[in-house]
């Protein structure tokens, strides 16, 4: 078993809500085997200062860590998720390739820059 997630998302941005909802089932499974807990950054702002990770940062990108203080963002914390996700096994075992882990970082930055652009220029968290 792996060691428990802790995430930390942004509730207020209705695309990152909305993926946590639309997975609701797998991840209330994973939530309640203790595999997963999901957090709202903008209730505990200064929750990963010790990583040097501020609100803005994961306002921006996903981060999770683990029960071993290991810090993920981005893709790597998708990844991290799917893993503990029943059912989702697969795309962290397909994401998690060598050659594609790469690939799944840039294409969950460039999505997650203008997610974030997008959000402050709608006012979603202001």
């Amino acid at each position: 078993m792996r060691p428990k997630l802790t995430v930390w998302y942004n509730t207020k941005c209705p695309v990152c809500n909305s993926g946590i909802k639309w997975q609701n089932d797998r991840l209330v499974r994973a939530a309640q085997a203790g595999a997963i807990e999901f957090r709202d950054i903008n209730l505990e702002p200064t929750a990963l200062a010790n990583f040097g990770a501020g609100i803005e940062d994961i306002r921006r990108r996903l981060h999770g860590v683990d029960a071993e203080g290991r810090l993920f963002i981005g893709a790597d914390c998708a990844i991290e998720i799917w893993l503990r996700t029943p059912g989702d096994q697969w795309l962290a075992q397909l994401f998690g390739l060598a050659v594609m882990r790469p690939i799944a970082r840039i294409g969950y930055d460039r999505f997650a820059g203008l997610l974030y652009a997008w959000n402050r220029h709608n006012g979603n968290w202001v």
